[in-house]
């Protein structure tokens, strides 16, 4: 990573992200947890004031989480590492650019767990813009 390369993400960047893609929505859950759901499915979970260095917990390939949480920076999310989800613990450790690709990687695992009905009912999957992802 680059120091010119923007690091981390907020809480705000994270609905500026995902907020709008097809069958996102967003709750408070747990007093303080920020969380990003499609089709009542959690994808992405952050402190939503910021605390916490801005951890961010979601959803990985099963194939990729030993090799995620092998990496300095990210651990297997408390109460969640059976179902494949990671914290990454310290995200100014990645660029902006590559944990918006983990989120809309965690989105799509999620929303392919959907039903087949409720998938067709919604838009096409995003994409993020070139040199974002």
């Amino acid at each position: 990573m680059t120091s010119k390369q923007a690091s981390g993400l907020t809480a705000i960047q994270l609905e500026a992200l995902c907020g709008k893609w097809p069958g996102v929505t967003r709750d408070i859950k747990w007093g303080a947890d920020l969380v990003f759901s499609v089709g009542a499915k959690m994808f992405v979970v952050t402190p939503s004031e910021g605390s916490e260095g801005g951890r961010l917990s979601f959803k990985v390939a099963d194939e990729r989480f030993l090799e995620l949480t092998d990496q300095p920076g990210i651990i297997p999310a408390p109460y969640m590492a059976r179902a494949h989800w990671i914290s990454v613990i310290e995200p100014q450790r990645f660029s902006t650019a590559e944990l918006s690709g983990f989120i809309l990687d965690a989105y799509v695992l999620v929303r392919a767990k959907l039903t087949k009905k409720l998938q067709a009912e919604l838009d096409p999957l995003p994409t993020l813009k070139a040199g974002k992802k």
